[in-house]
């Protein structure tokens, strides 16, 4: 019983913790106990104690909670260590000198592809874009593309219980959804015009580990009054792009 009450407080302070996001990056006690469907005084030690760890902060003039400083220090401390940012930060930056448009690196994450690199633009579109943010693999040219290298398996089950609508042109038909990454699959890029965030174009190319698996996703992301995600110089430098990575992650064409 006490292990299963102590795995139980883990998950709900995790769960609290992913509670903050950039778009509601402060959060009352009373709103997170809704939210999580915990009494307010269950939430309200359990900031207490992550308060005192450092983890989250209080604002006195509008009891709001915050995170804090320990949590960046975690972030810092994944993102150091993963080889692929290092890897890709200068064909991202590249890709911006050439294109003129924000670039991301993106991995699947379960249903949704979370970005884990960017290199901004001069004139960036407000795209609530950062390192860190999630967003559904369907609606994402990052995430069909790499969708669209899984195994039909992985397909298949994300179809069965995903295909949310977010605009009018996201595509949510799953024969038609199929359709597409079938065409993408082929083609080795995929692009997304409004599906996620209206006036928002983006053109993605897949990335290999070693092993030859597609994890990753190069993306251009830029408005689509400024970028038109069918043009072919722009989609030639994202496969480029995304073979220079995969080359130096070790990928070998066999």
């Amino acid at each position: 019983m006490t292990r299963d009450y102590t795995l139980s407080s883990v998950k709900n302070s995790l769960r609290l913790l992913q509670s903050f996001t950039m778009e509601e990056p402060e959060r009352k006690v009373t709103e997170l106990a809704q939210m999580l469907g915990m009494g307010h005084s269950s939430v309200s030690r359990m900031l207490a104690t992550m308060a005192s760890e450092g983890f989250v902060t209080k604002d006195p003039e509008t009891q709001k909670y915050r995170l804090s400083l320990s949590i960046l220090g975690l972030n810092s401390v994944i993102i150091s260590n993963l080889q692929i940012t290092r890897t890709s930060q200068s064909t991202l930056q590249k890709l911006v000198d050439e294109i003129g448009e924000s670039s991301h690196l993106g991995v699947m994450e379960g249903t949704d592809v979370v970005y884990i690199n960017k290199v901004g633009c001069n004139h960036p579109v407000q795209i609530l874009s950062y390192i860190g943010r999630r967003n559904p693999l369907h609606s994402t040219s990052s995430g069909k593309v790499i969708l669209a290298l899984q195994e039909e398996e992985v397909i298949n089950r994300y179809i069965e219980n995903v295909l949310d609508k977010f605009t009018v042109n996201t595509i949510i038909h799953s024969d038609e959804f199929r359709r597409t990454l079938h065409e993408i699959k082929e083609q080795e890029y995929a692009v997304t015009t409004e599906e996620l965030r209206d006036s928002v174009a983006s053109v993605s190319a897949p990335i290999r580990d070693h092993t030859g698996k597609v994890v990753y996703a190069v993306t251009v992301v830029g408005p689509v009054h400024r970028m038109d995600p069918q043009d072919a110089r722009i989609i030639a430098k994202l496969k480029t792009a995304a073979k220079e990575i995969s080359s130096l992650l070790g990928y070998r064409k066999g």
